[in-house]
């Protein structure tokens, strides 16, 4: 959610409300709404493409085929 400040300045806001504060987490202030939407492109990019973790300790973890 992007809301325009009274300075002018536009803050990306998360979707949900935190169930103990009833607050959204603030994800970044930006000068022009451009920014502030390519900005939440990237967020929703990232919590969709992030791995397991347990799959990146597997895949790092792997021995040398060289030995």
């Amino acid at each position: 959610m992007i809301r325009k400040l009274k300075s002018g300045a536009y803050r990306l806001y998360s979707k949900k409300a935190d169930p103990r504060t009833g607050r959204r987490r603030n994800l970044g202030t930006f000068d022009t709404r451009e920014a502030a939407e390519k900005h939440e492109r990237e967020v929703q990019f990232f919590k969709r493409h992030q791995q397991p973790a347990i799959s990146m300790f597997l895949f790092c973890s792997r021995p040398s085929a060289t030995g």
